[in-house]
């Protein structure tokens, strides 16, 4: 049998928003080196989560990650349009994005060249990103 409580009110608890500090990553040398906080914590996320396939590793929830292997092969228009879904839907899964924009596609044969601005809670990131198509 469950306790029984009162009903919790608003007023009852306060909503805090933690901090975004993690470790810093050394992309090239595949190494932690310190921590980061902020808009840069936030740039980090943004990468990590545009560099992991969604429902490839069991470690992450299914909401993490972004969905692009599945657009080899597809045409150039199909492909920017589901780029761009994708990538809003990905990113907006953390709670300091505020809104994604600005997507601009460079067709390279079967490379797409993606870049776009995502509004966070601190400030704006210009990401750059290559798909293969």
């Amino acid at each position: 049998m469950l306790p029984v409580t009162g009903n919790i009110l608003e007023q009852d608890f306060k909503v805090v928003q933690m901090p975004s500090k993690t470790f810093r990553l050394d992309m090239e040398k595949k190494r932690v080196i310190g921590t980061v906080d902020g808009l840069e914590a936030v740039r980090q996320t943004v990468f990590c989560i545009l560099n992991t396939e969604r429902f490839d590793w069991l470690i992450y929830s299914w909401n993490y990650g972004v969905e692009l292997k599945d657009l080899f092969g597809k045409s150039t228009g199909l492909a920017k349009a589901r780029i761009k879904k994708r990538i809003k839907e990905a990113l907006q899964q953390d709670d300091r994005i505020q809104s994604v924009d600005g997507f601009s596609f460079e067709g390279n044969g079967k490379v797409l060249h993606v870049r776009f601005t995502v509004h966070t809670t601190l400030g704006e990131i210009v990401v750059e990103k290559e798909v293969n198509i």
